[in-house]
Formats: C-alpha cells, sequence, structure tokens
C-alpha cells in the first residue's frame, strides 16, 4: 500500500500585542472547530506566497510570514490528506473581513487549550505550547 498524496496547506500563527489569532469556520468542514487561518498551495506559488493569500482572502489583512513552526501529514478521510506547514506570521494591517469564519479571537498562547481545535490544528497549538515555555 502506497501513501496517499498529500495535499500542501498553510496555517498562519498570527501574532499581534501578544495573542494569537485563531477563527472560527462558518462550514462544517471538521466541525466549526476552532483554526489557525489559511488554506491550500496553489501551482507556482510558494508556502509563504500561498498563506499571505489566503489570509487576504479569508480575513481581509495582510501579513509577513515568518519562520516555520512545524509540518506535518494528517490524513483527514479515506480520499484526503494535507500535509499542514504552519508558520508564525505578524499582522501588518488591513481591516478584519469575515469571509469564510464566523468569529475570530485573539488569545493569549495559554488560553489556546479552551478552544475545541481538529487534530492537525491541536498538534499546532501543542507546539506553540512546547516552545512558549
Amino acid at each position: 500500500m502506497t501513501d496517499p498524496d498529500y495535499l500542501p496547506v498553510t496555517a498562519a500563527v498570527i501574532e499581534r500585542d501578544g495573542r494569537i489569532l485563531i477563527a472560527r469556520r462558518k462550514h462544517p468542514f471538521m466541525g466549526h472547530g476552532w483554526e489557525f487561518p489559511g488554506g491550500k498551495l496553489e501551482e507556482n506559488e510558494t508556502l509563504e506566497e500561498c498563506l499571505k493569500r489566503e489570509i487576504r482572502e479569508e480575513l481581509g489583512i495582510d501579513i509577513t510570514v515568518g519562520t516555520l513552526i512545524s509540518s506535518r501529514k494528517h490524513v483527514l478521510n479515506c480520499q484526503s490528506a494535507i500535509i499542514l506547514y504552519a508558520y508564525h506570521a505578524k499582522y501588518v494591517s488591513g481591516e478584519m473581513v469575515l469571509n469564510d469564519h464566523d468569529e475570530v479571537q485573539w488569545v493569549t498562547p495559554g488560553d489556546l487549550h479552551a478552544y475545541g481545535f481538529p487534530d492537525p490544528d491541536w498538534q499546532i497549538v501543542k507546539d506553540i505550547l512546547k516552545n512558549n515555555r
């Protein structure tokens, strides 16, 4: 049996004033859970370009992309598998517009455990908490 093709997906851990932006999806994908915003890599695009584009499309804001936090493979179901690249990011400008989400929160790293994240994003939470010790 061979590994499924893993779709490259990005996630931004956007920091501002010591808090991290999390967003709750409007659509029931992965149970209306909280997530780190981002999305699928398009052809001829770097991971950093993808993340900037996705955040602009989803939230209407501009970010700078920093260092890679983690990259992990996740099998979501029998037909879907991703490799999720999570990056540190900083808010730069723009007014927040919720296109794909129904709510956003700026939370401290220590409060992340209180929110319901799907497994791929929960792994990012663990990395954030491990690195903030």
